[in-house]
C-alpha cells in the first residue's frame, strides 16, 4: 500500500476539530461539458445505481452522456446564480455560518465544505482539515433523512481517503438528523413566515427526492424517514391528515419508485378542485436543481396548467438564523467528549515540544 505524504508536524502544535459539511455535488458550469463530467462521476457511483457495472456502463455511456448533458446545462442555467451554482452558494454559506455560530457557543472548529461529487471534493478538504490540524473530524452530511445512495456515499468517500493515509484523525458520521427539534422547527418557522408573507393554500405538499421502491423493501430507512419528518412538521404546524401529503419527485428510469409522485399527485389535485398549494422540500438543505427547476418551475407548470390557481414555492432552509443554529446543535450533539471550547495552554504545548525534542522527536 502506497500513502500519501502526510502534512508537516510540529510538536507542540494543539489538536484541533475539523467539521466537513458535506453535500451532494453539482457542476462547476452549466454547460454541457461540465454537466456531462458531473454526471459521469454521479451516475458511476453504486449507490446511487444499483444496476451490475457490465449491465450500466453500455447505457450510461451509450446513451445518457451523450444525450443528457446539454438537456441538463440548459435547466442548469435556468437556475444558475450570480455567485454560481445555487446548491454551491448556499452551503459555503452555510459552513462559513456555521464556523461563526458555532465560535460564539465557544467551539474552536475549523470548517470547511465539500460536495460528494464534484468540487470542492471530500478527499481534497479532509487533506485541508488535516494540513491545518485537525486531529478530529465530524463528517456532516446535509441530507437530514439517511438514505443509501446519499448518507452511505459520503461515508464510502471518506473511507476511500482514509485508505490512502497513514495517519488518519479520529472520524465521527452524523447518520440523520430527520427528526431533530430544532430541524423541524426550522422548517416550520419557514412555513409559518411563508404564510405570513403570502397567505396560506389549501394544502401543503411536501415533496422529498424519490427513490427506487425496493430500497425499502431492502431495508433502507429513507422512505420511513421522510413520513416521520412530515408527521413531526404537520404537528408542528396543526395540519390535519387532510390538509397535508408527503410525495417523492425526481423519478429516473422505468422502475416503480417511492410513491405518491410529486407531480402527478399535483396534477390530480388541481384536476379534483384544488384551486392552491404550498410546497416545500423537507429533504434538501440547500436549495438546488430539483427544487429552483424541478419543483418551482416544471410542477408549478404541471399544478397551473391542470386547472390550479396558485402554486407556491417555500424555499430551502438555506442559510436561514433557523437553520444554522438547528444545525449547530446537532454539530454540538455529536462533538460531546471532543475538547472543543478551551483555549490552547501555551506554556503546556511549549513544555510538551521541549519533552518531545529531548527525547528525540524531528523538528
Amino acid at each position: 500500500m502506497s500513502y500519501q505524504p502526510e502534512p508537516t508536524f510540529d510538536h507542540g502544535t494543539p489538536a484541533r476539530t475539523g467539521l466537513l459539511l458535506c453535500n451532494l455535488g453539482t457542476p462547476e458550469a452549466p454547460t454541457p461539458a461540465a454537466t456531462r463530467r458531473y454526471l459521469a462521476q454521479f451516475l458511476s457511483d453504486p449507490r446511487v445505481i444499483e444496476i451490475p457495472k457490465l449491465a450500466w456502463w453500455p447505457i450510461l455511456h451509450g446513451i445518457i452522456l451523450r444525450t443528457r448533458p446539454a438537456a441538463s446545462a440548459k435547466k442548469y442555467a435556468s437556475i444558475w446564480m450570480k455567485e454560481g451554482s445555487p446548491l454551491m452558494v448556499w452551503t459555503q454559506r452555510q459552513a462559513t455560518l456555521l464556523q461563526g455560530y458555532l465560535g460564539e457557543r465557544g467551539h474552536q472548529l475549523i470548517v470547511r465544505h465539500a460536495m460528494r461529487y464534484g468540487q470542492p471534493s471530500i478527499a481534497s478538504q479532509l487533506d485541508a482539515l488535516r494540513a491545518a490540524g485537525a486531529t478530529r473530524v465530524l463528517v456532516l452530511p446535509a441530507y437530514p433523512q439517511y438514505c443509501a445512495a446519499t448518507t452511505a456515499s459520503v461515508v464510502d468517500d471518506v473511507a476511500r481517503w482514509a485508505l490512502t493515509h497513514r495517519h488518519l484523525p479520529e472520524l465521527r458520521f452524523v447518520n440523520h438528523y430527520h427528526d431533530h427539534p430544532g430541524y423541524i422547527a426550522a422548517l416550520a418557522d419557514s412555513v409559518r413566515q411563508h404564510w405570513q408573507r403570502e397567505g396560506r393554500a389549501d394544502m401543503l405538499v411536501m415533496s422529498f427526492h424519490g427513490m427506487p421502491a425496493r430500497s425499502l423493501a431492502l431495508g433502507d430507512p429513507y422512505h420511513c424517514e421522510c413520513l416521520k419528518t412530515g408527521r413531526l412538521l404537520a404537528e408542528a404546524l396543526g395540519l390535519s391528515p387532510a390538509q397535508y401529503k408527503v410525495t417523492f419527485q425526481s423519478r429516473f428510469g422505468k422502475a416503480r419508485w417511492l410513491e405518491p409522485y410529486t407531480e402527478p399527485t399535483l396534477r390530480s389535485l388541481a384536476a379534483n378542485g384544488l384551486k392552491s398549494v404550498d410546497l416545500i422540500c423537507p429533504g434538501f438543505a440547500a436549495d438546488c436543481i430539483e427544487t429552483l427547476e424541478e419543483i418551482d418551475m416544471e410542477a408549478r407548470e404541471a399544478f397551473l396548467h391542470s386547472g390550479g390557481q396558485r402554486f407556491s414555492y417555500i424555499p430551502c432552509l438555506n442559510d436561514s438564523p433557523g437553520h444554522i443554529r438547528a444545525l449547530s446543535t446537532v454539530v454540538e450533539q455529536h462533538l460531546q467528549g471532543w475538547p472543543t471550547q478551551a483555549a490552547p495552554d501555551a506554556a503546556a504545548l511549549a513544555r510538551q515540544r521541549d519533552a518531545a525534542l529531548t527525547l528525540g522527536a524531528a523538528r
